[in-house]
């Protein structure tokens, strides 16, 4: 296991700052873009790919969800839930055989686990917890899609061809992000 440098800090930094400011910052702006709620779609969510690249953007990615959560959501329990969400999902994502799959991590924490918690504690209507749950899941499931799948798969894709970027990149990710060494 390699240490974790200055470099890495930093790099973490700036992912933690980029993630809560792009919630936090599409949340007042565009009102019309939810990023909280049982509907949401978090542009910030296809920054959770970075760590197929750069392991180091983990801590900054569970860090930048807890501020956005902190600052953003009125539930104590996403404080908790969406960055052990999105720490689970980058976990595995690092751990992913190709870009295509590392898109997928995200997704499937965040319907799971974000469903669950808006099923348990904003329930819909006259709905059961599986019922709601459901729904729950769908809808962020749906927002995942978008950010993680369609944004995510830009960025993996865009990341490695940018030369600077490659020393940073471990090889063996390169040429598993589909681009040569």
């Amino acid at each position: 296991m390699r240490r974790f440098t200055t470099r890495d800090l930093t790099f973490a930094a700036v992912v933690a700052a980029m993630y809560a400011g792009l919630t936090l910052g599409l949340t007042y702006t565009l009102p019309i873009l939810p990023q909280y709620q049982g509907v949401q779609l978090r542009v910030a969510e296809a920054l959770t790919v970075l760590p197929f690249l750069f392991p180091a953007a983990t801590p900054g990615l569970v860090i930048g969800c807890f501020l956005a959560n902190l600052l953003g959501s009125p539930m104590a329990a996403d404080w908790v839930l969406g960055p052990l969400a999105t720490l689970l999902a980058c976990l595995w994502t690092q751990r992913m055989p190709n870009r295509f799959l590392a898109t997928l991590p995200p997704v499937i924490c965040n319907v799971v686990i974000v469903g669950a918690e808006l099923a348990l504690f904003l329930p819909m209507d006259g709905m059961g917890f599986w019922m709601s749950y459901a729904v729950n899941a769908l809808t962020v499931g749906l927002g995942e899609v978008i950010a993680c799948c369609v944004l995510g798969s830009l960025l993996l894709a865009a990341l490695p061809r940018i030369p600077y970027l490659n020393r940073f990149i471990p090889s063996e990710r390169v040429q598993l992000a589909g681009r040569p060494a």
